[in-house]
């Protein structure tokens, strides 16, 4: 129920490459942008696009960096599960917030920052064993040992980052946001014995006021 209709919507799909969200949204008849830093990402969206001729308009760069879009641009930002690339998701708030125009929502989805805290020990998913090794927020550069980064390196592995509530909730509200509905959802295949006891995923949807809320 947070996006019923897209007709006439223009839709920033941030990081939202991959031939999936931004073909939906422009065959619901949105006006749709796609932002992604990835080129083999992009080039899947042009393909589903040209295969079913729809119009997207495909832009590569940073989620982190909107400037080449004028403020207040779009009525909706969907931002699916992404942000986990960036170190700091704070600008990527900021930046939403700027271009969307009053009213305006953002739809955005991350990981349970929970997901991040077990060791990752196939060993101890064989034994059934989640055993606490992590933070929050994680950081593949900072809890990763130099092997273990290496290793990930080498499988061409982007590097993640598992911030906080507080960086996700309370850093979208710090930016200007109102949230105006909160869902969870688990993961179909879990990957990681934690992922079955709990939710792996959340999703927000934001508001950006029309008239800023005054101190009381």
């Amino acid at each position: 129920g947070w996006l019923d209709d897209a007709r006439d919507l223009d839709i920033l799909c941030l990081a939202s490459g991959g031939g999936q969200q931004g073909p939906l949204l422009a065959a619901a008849g949105a006006r749709v942008t796609v932002l992604d830093a990835s080129a083999e990402q992009l080039a899947r969206d042009r393909e589903v696009a040209e295969r079913e001729g729809l119009a997207l308009r495909l832009e590569q760069g940073d989620m982190r960096d909107l400037s080449r879009f004028a403020d207040a641009s779009f009525d909706c930002v969907f931002h699916p599960i992404s942000n986990l690339y960036v170190t700091d998701v704070a600008p990527v708030w900021r930046e939403c917030h700027r271009v969307l125009r009053p009213g305006g929502r953002l739809l955005a989805s991350f990981y349970n920052p929970a997901v991040f805290v077990a060791d990752r020990d196939p060993a101890l998913l064989e034994q059934g064993l989640i055993r606490p090794r992590f933070a929050t927020p994680y950081s593949d550069l900072e809890h990763l040992s130099e092997a273990e980064l290496e290793a990930k390196r080498t499988r061409g592995e982007a590097l993640v980052f598992g911030h906080g509530l507080g960086e996700l909730l309370g850093g979208q509200t710090a930016a200007g946001f109102l949230i105006a509905g909160f869902h969870e959802a688990w993961q179909p295949r879990p990957r990681f014995l934690i992922e079955r006891y709990l939710p792996a995923f959340m999703a927000t949807w934001a508001i950006r006021p029309v008239c800023i809320p005054s101190a009381a």
